[in-house]
């Protein structure tokens, strides 16, 4: 029987919330020791990480938004270990934990603890890992610029805002990329970099992503001659994307590509990334999408 001890690592402004502390309170009287910790500011979820593997906790329970879950996946993957993550979706878009198939509620999402983790894989780009997607170009822009303010009003719909608001910003990007037996170079509008699905608030990217297959989607949107009417084919679903499925690809950008990782912005030219196949395991749903052999 596995040990039914766990640490939740939850972000500050959670801290109040009472359908998690009712949920830590229901998982604890079904026999669950539940430490709970709170983030303050940048660093603590990889500090706590840390701090966790060190006692000897055998889960890690990850409460937050897409970037708290990056951040603790990303402590855990790159601290090693054998201790197992479940996710405790909280925040405005949870496209990894919706992907997933991860219950939104946090008495569903604990209960998950009680199921056998899986191993899944992680991204990597430099020295740095990611658990759901890297989006570039305008989408990325998009994520970044949408402000906490509009995501407590408007929800999922704040990105769909902020992207309309922003429209007359589209510009494409002159980008090459290179994987094996892959190439591609031209200019494109958005690209999506997958280990899973969806990102920015529920746009499905990378529809086919596996998190367990050692491989990442990689989802180019090439810039049209006519932009208007290109949209206008996207939204009537017709397949304007050019797809991969590759263990790693380089990207080079003369200008300069903002790369949107789980939330956090970053720039440069170039790029490599890669998956890194099995390096953590999670609490997942059995008929959970994301897994190409189902529990």
């Amino acid at each position: 029987m596995q040990q039914r001890k766990a640490i939740v690592i939850l972000h500050g402004k959670q801290a109040m919330n009472e359908d998690v502390r009712e949920a830590v309170k229901a998982m604890r009287e079904r026999g669950w020791a539940l430490d709970v910790r709170v983030t303050w500011e940048a660093g603590d979820a990889q500090r706590l990480v840390n701090e966790a593997l060190a006692a000897g906790y055998s889960h890690i329970v990850a409460g937050g938004g897409d970037g708290t879950l990056r951040d603790v996946a990303e402590a855990m993957g790159l601290a090693g270990g054998k201790a197992s993550l479940a996710l405790l979706p909280l925040g405005t878009a949870n496209d990894f934990a919706k992907a997933a198939g991860v219950p939104l509620e946090p008495a569903g999402a604990l209960a998950l603890l009680e199921q056998p983790p899986r191993p899944i894989d992680l991204g990597r780009v430099g020295d740095q890992l990611f658990l759901n997607m890297a989006t570039g170009g305008f989408g990325s822009q998009v994520t970044a610029s949408t402000s906490e303010d509009l995501k407590k009003v408007l929800g999922a719909a704040a990105y769909l805002f902020t992207g309309l608001s922003r429209f007359s910003e589209l510009q494409a990007a002159s980008v090459e990329l290179k994987g094996p037996d892959f190439h591609w170079q031209g200019q494109l509008l958005a690209l999506g970099i997958g280990n899973g699905r969806q990102a920015g608030g529920g746009q499905v990217l990378c529809p086919d992503a596996m998190a367990d297959d050692g491989l990442l989607d990689i989802a180019i949107l090439p810039a049209p001659q006519e932009i208007v009417g290109a949209l206008r084919e996207l939204l009537a679903g017709e397949g304007l994307f050019v797809r991969a499925r590759l263990p790693w690809v380089e990207i080079k950008c003369s200008q300069g590509l903002d790369i949107n990782l789980d939330g956090e912005p970053l720039q440069a030219d170039s790029w490599r990334f890669e998956a890194s196949p099995a390096a953590l395991q999670v609490h997942l749903p059995v008929d959970s999408p994301l897994l190409s052999r189902p529990g």
